[in-house]
């Protein structure tokens, strides 16, 4: 039940985001549930691994390639849900940040629970 209500909290967000962001585009609120879903997914399975391999470039920028990372998910969840769509690298870096931190707050705001 928490993550269904995490996802529709993301889901939320998006939807404000591409209303504020000009190169950020989401077709609908069905569209935006199913970028959350594929979000989750990508940030469980496919993060972790390019994690691994640029771990080194990772500790030598001290940590700041992870907003590159995080930007590549946007991107690669842009190229895999049709209805989504980021217009370039720098959007999708604005927007991972926009959208980790308003998660944390809104996160922080409804509890744990």
């Amino acid at each position: 039940m928490k993550l269904l209500i995490r996802m529709f909290i993301t889901a939320i967000l998006v939807v404000i985001l591409s209303h504020v962001m000009k190169g950020v585009h989401v077709a609908g609120f069905t569209t935006a549930l199913i970028v959350a879903f594929v979000l989750s997914l990508l940030n469980v399975f496919v993060k972790p691994v390019i994690l691994i391999f640029t771990l080194p470039i990772t500790v030598l920028t001290l940590g700041l390639f992870l907003l590159c990372i995080n930007a590549i998910m946007i991107l690669l969840c842009s190229a895999i849900v049709g209805g989504f769509y980021v217009d370039g690298f720098l959007i999708a870096l604005l927007f991972s940040i926009i959208l980790s931190v308003s998660q944390s707050l809104m996160f922080a705001i409804l509890g744990k629970n």
